[in-house]
């Protein structure tokens, strides 16, 4: 399983997001990963716990999703034709197993922006944003209080990371890419940066399959090294929160920065947002994150 996930996992994860209205066949896929369709079948289950089949299913749902959301064109037809599914009903169906409602009612439900999607037993389910944070005015007054925001634009980035999926074991992903850099003498102790982007959103996605890379910041090009990755990237024009927050208030934080994004008018784009943990939270006298928050805009 090592040579699979360790070399080629990113590019298939990365090649389904960026393709889910293209007909995504296990033998396709399977090449891009450089693996016959019976093995590779095997050990993407044994990475990601879903099939192949299941993974593409989700995605497809939650972009859907995310589209319902923004998007207020688009019909239910539309969509079912653009990513694969027979008809409406088909696609009804897929979205109620995820949601617990249909896709007109999720629409419905979202055109407010005081919305969450929350993880329930069966699956997830919608819920008013209401009961979990009080009131829209106060989320607006605490990041006034609470953050910096600005609006600049961020220099390319060249990034050693890590890929890891869901909430738990996120501490041993933060030692791995540290322990690495440190190891080959790319980490300046003095002033540690660590990067976490978000390739899914907890708004939408399940906790436990939001897929991030965390990494830090390199000024070289680095080899891929076991289960080292590396890309650069341009975040261009960003919205930028710079925050001193607990761990639990981080939810909050961001949920707090696309309302600013929002009441100022900015639209996000393609370009997953992303975050800067700047120091170790275990060492501040109050446990707190110092981080700033990301959003790419158009």
């Amino acid at each position: 399983m090592n040579d699979f996930h360790l070399n080629k996992l990113n590019k298939v994860l990365n090649y389904i997001d960026q393709n889910l209205d293209e007909n995504l066949t296990l033998s396709k896929i399977a090449s891009i990963g450089n693996h016959s369709a019976f093995h590779f079948h095997r050990l993407f289950r044994a990475y990601t716990t879903e099939t192949l089949n299941e993974y593409i299913t989700r995605k497809r749902i939650e972009k859907i999703a995310s589209i319902l959301i923004r998007d207020k064109s688009k019909t239910i037809a539309e969509l079912s034709y653009s990513f694969g599914f027979s008809n409406n009903s088909a696609l009804t169906k897929t979205f109620k197993k995820l949601y617990e409602i249909n896709p007109n009612q999720f629409r419905k439900l979202s055109s407010s922006q005081y919305d969450k999607i929350i993880k329930s037993k069966n699956g997830q389910k919608f819920e008013k944003f209401e009961e979990y944070i009080c009131h829209i005015n106060n989320l607006k007054n605490w990041i006034s209080m609470k953050a910096n925001v600005i609006v600049k634009d961020i220099k390319p980035i060249k990034l050693a990371y890590v890929n890891h999926i869901g909430v738990q074991g996120l501490e041993n992903a933060f030692h791995k890419i540290i322990d690495w850099t440190t190891k080959k003498n790319l980490l300046n102790e003095e002033k540690i940066e660590i990067i976490r982007i978000y390739n899914d959103s907890f708004k939408i996605t399940s906790p436990d399959k939001v897929r991030m890379e965390i990494g830090i910041p390199v000024n070289e090009v680095v080899k891929i090294e076991f289960d080292i990755q590396y890309k650069e990237f341009e975040p261009n024009n960003c919205i930028v929160g710079s925050f001193e927050s607990n761990l639990h208030e981080f939810e909050k934080s961001w949920s707090s920065m696309f309302i600013w994004m929002n009441e100022n008018g900015y639209k996000p784009r393609e370009l997953k947002p992303f975050e800067i943990i700047k120091n170790n939270f275990n060492e501040h006298p109050g446990k707190k994150c110092i981080v700033d928050l990301y959003i790419p805009i158009e």
